[in-house]
């Protein structure tokens, strides 16, 4: 196991020790736990691209479960936000049904052509921008609403992103330039 993979591992841990921390009242200062636990899985998201990039350590493994990893870790926040009455059903509907599609679209292409489906420019801004919103509101500020809005407008957007760039990706012939199919 590579470290890119390893980081990978410790978000997975992370994301069961997220909830604990955020409802455990407890613990003083318990949200404020919780939300350095989310920091710290964006920063090993951040750290574990970045050291598969740098020195080629990047596997199948890393590119299918560091998606999946991202993906339950938002989740999971969301659902804790919704639970606590933070933000309201639609947002968990909208972001789940984003991420159910994105994974069954990843499973066919992965199944029918072997493509990995990547995260490109628009869907780390909308995770980035998930990020701003969760301190906003974990933090109670004025505006928090308005970024989470912001944010999950930005989730519609990349969805469509990808679904009309992986659409012309399979549309391609698998033979491409051989002859075959052209």
């Amino acid at each position: 196991m590579n470290v890119p993979n390893a980081l990978t591992l410790v978000r997975f841990m992370l994301i069961g020790f997220y909830p604990w921390l955020y409802f455990n009242e407890g613990l003083a200062y318990h949200k404020v736990w919780a939300f350095a636990v989310f920091l710290v899985a964006g920063l090993t998201d951040v750290l574990d691209g970045f050291i598969a990039r740098r020195y080629n350590l990047i596997t199948k493994w890393g590119k299918l479960m560091d998606p999946l990893a991202d993906k339950l870790m938002l989740i999971t926040v969301l659902l804790c936000l919704f639970i606590d009455e933070v933000i309201p059903i639609w947002v968990i509907l909208i972001i789940a049904l984003k991420e159910l599609l994105m994974i069954l679209g990843a499973a066919f292409l992965y199944r029918n052509r072997k493509m990995v489906v990547q995260a490109n420019f628009y869907g780390k801004l909308a995770t980035f921008l998930f990020y701003i919103a969760v301190t906003a509101l974990v933090f109670e500020l004025n505006y928090a609403r308005y970024i989470l809005f912001v944010a999950v407008f930005s989730t519609i957007l990349a969805l469509l992103q990808y679904a009309v760039r992986n659409f012309m990706r399979f549309a391609q012939p698998e033979n491409k330039g051989t002859g075959k199919n052209d």
